[in-house]
């Protein structure tokens, strides 16, 4: 298969350490995928805490605007996506965004899966009236749709089934549920489908097929042993909770195999597409490698890998060896008896000098920052202009400090760089076919619409020219 390891590399060796710049990514156009009519479903994938739920929504944001009929299914709890979006709750039913799309044709609706009301809609779909009630009712369903493994990413791919049937959206963007295994996405809806439809359900059924004497007869010799065996386990009430289950869903436990299969075929039809969702660091991509690898033996179309949270700097000309350096020297060349301290030096930076004698100085500094107001004041730039206490040794002291921490402090981000770019290095060394879209990381958390355009902005233009832009 394409992109695999090499044989014999250990997941230490892929993704710790190593050479930069070994193999450079094709560049993923969000906005062409996007743009695309024949792109009906985007499936965002990943593990958890990578910004794979904001990605999905500053997707649905940017798609909406370039004028598609988008609806998002989000299967995270979290109030903030329905905030962000002036949505005062999501839930199972698809909800429009106001002030999205307006003046580009386009519109965006958001939901959030109710698991256990999406299982209901799928039994009141394919029952009567009474045997509907009778199974809602039971105790064992109640458990089952409530939390059974697998359920969530089962009723998650059937709500996308019921979503892409109605055919009210162009673009259909689903954010998986976050899993501890990148495998369970994929494999639990064929793991519930086989269970509701196995041999153990089947021969709880049998004495309800066959009934009247015959079925007591059968009930007796062939399965009374192995239910009276079940019930020392499980107990007796919920076996019999079991069975009526069984026998109420009789008529339904093929439909669950069939459409799990369906579904799968839909997302491996050309008009479904997968991002996978990473953060620069090793266990993410390391995640993201397997997402990857398992999406090609599942003959699944994957578009590519979105890196969030890169960071980056307006002087990497400037390694952090060369800062800590120059750092160094400043440090030497102050008061010895006073070792400058990066802490220290921004404080004093802050400050301007001692606040007892600079209250009048704190007065003329604008809300926004160090801005003199229209009589001038020199008083918080140069301290020692306006006090004949401070000397002209001192100030400079402080300067030095202060430069001395800012190269430290740059020296660190370059560190952290340098430890992105490794990482993004082995995966692109790893799967060199994938394209690859790296948004910058934002200064602060996305709350708002606006923040979310910004994803969205950060997505389709690349990071060096977002950088540059910078």
């Amino acid at each position: 298969m394409s992109g695999a390891r090499r044989k014999g590399a250990t997941d230490n060796e892929s993704y710790a350490g190593g050479g930069m710049g070994m193999d450079v990514a094709p560049e993923l156009d969000i906005d062409v995928l996007l743009d695309d009519p024949q792109t009906r479903i985007v499936v965002c994938c990943g593990s958890g805490g990578v910004g794979k739920t904001t990605t999905a929504a500053a997707l649905g944001v940017r798609a909406a605007e370039r004028g598609r009929k988008v609806v998002v299914l989000t299967i995270d709890p979290a109030r903030r996506l329905a905030q962000s979006m002036g949505i005062d709750a999501l839930d199972n039913i698809p909800r429009r965004v106001e002030g999205v799309g307006d003046g580009d044709g386009g519109e965006l609706h958001a939901m959030m899966l109710d698991m256990k009301r999406t299982f209901d809609e799928f039994v009141e779909a394919h029952a009567d009236p009474e045997r509907a009630r009778a199974i809602l009712a039971n105790p064992f369903y109640q458990s089952l749709s409530a939390g059974f493994a697998g359920t969530q990413e089962y009723m998650a791919m059937e709500k996308l089934g019921q979503l892409r049937a109605r055919d009210e959206w162009d673009l259909i963007i689903v954010d998986t549920p976050p899993s501890r295994s990148a495998l369970d996405f994929l494999d639990a809806p064929k793991r519930l489908g086989s269970f509701l439809d196995g041999k153990f359900i089947k021969v709880l059924m049998a004495p309800a097929k066959v009934g009247g004497k015959a079925g007591m007869k059968f009930l007796n010799v062939g399965v009374s042993m192995m239910t009276g065996t079940v019930s020392k386990v499980l107990g007796g009430q919920l076996m019999r909770d079991v069975q009526t289950f069984a026998a109420a869903m009789d008529t339904m436990f093929g439909g669950f195999r069939t459409r799990a299969e369906a579904t799968y075929r839909l997302l491996q039809a050309p008009g479904t597409a997968f991002l996978v969702v990473a953060a620069p660091e090793r266990d993410a991509l390391r995640e993201a490698a397997y997402f990857v690898e398992r999406l090609a033996a599942d003959q699944m179309p994957l578009a590519g890998l979105v890196l969030n949270r890169v960071h980056g700097s307006g002087a990497e000309q400037l390694s952090a060896e060369r800062a800590l350096a120059a750092a160094e020297i400043l440090s030497l060349t102050g008061d010895p008896a006073d070792p400058a301290d990066p802490d220290d030096a921004l404080a004093n930076a802050a400050e301007g000098s001692d606040p007892a004698k600079n209250d009048a100085g704190a007065e003329n500094l604008a809300d926004g920052g160090f801005v003199d107001p229209p009589s001038g004041n020199a008083q918080a730039r140069n301290p020692s202009a306006a006090d004949p206490d401070v000397s002209p040794t001192s100030a400079d002291s402080s300067a030095e400090r202060l430069a001395a921490g800012l190269l430290r402090l740059h020296a660190e981000r370059m560190q952290v760089l340098g430890r992105e770019q490794r990482t993004h290095d082995r995966f692109t060394a790893l799967h060199p076919e994938v394209p690859v879209a790296q948004v910058a990381a934002l200064p602060g958390d996305v709350h708002d619409l606006a923040g979310l355009r910004a994803i969205g902005d950060r997505l389709s233009v690349p990071l060096e020219r977002t950088k540059r832009a910078g």
